[in-house]
């Protein structure tokens, strides 16, 4: 008996990596997100590699642990990978604070994101 395997959530020559709780806003993350894709990945790790901004190495290693899907998991070959997609949600935002003049209160927001990267195979054109 026992239960059914669950479907692929994606297609059999795509792979999935998700990061959550990126320390992060959602759209400092998404700048870092569309510098990558649709690149092939290793010309994406490069640039994730030299990029100055403080998140590239989290969304690097989001993409490293995709590769690693995509090979182990779904014996893709890694030369023939493509970000298809890097997609950013919110995530919780923690809520602190600072007194200011006059018995005011000013709001300190900490906001988290969340990082799905989707890789698939492409077949070289010859």
């Amino acid at each position: 008996m026992g239960k059914e395997k669950n479907p692929r959530r994606v297609a059999d020559n795509e792979a999935l990596a998700k990061s959550k709780m990126l320390r992060t806003s959602p759209q400092k993350l998404n700048l870092v997100a569309a510098m990558i894709r649709g690149k092939k990945v290793d010309k994406a790790l490069a640039d994730l590699t030299f990029s100055k901004k403080r998140i590239s190495a989290d969304v690097k290693k989001c993409l490293q642990s995709a590769i690693a899907n995509a090979e182990n998991n779904h014996g893709l070959d890694v030369d023939e990978l493509v970000v298809a997609e890097a997609w950013v949600g919110k995530n919780l935002v923690m809520k602190r604070g600072r007194p200011r003049a006059r018995g005011r209160f000013g709001k300190i927001m900490k906001p988290f994101s969340e990082l799905t990267i989707k890789v698939r195979q492409i077949e070289e054109q010859a």
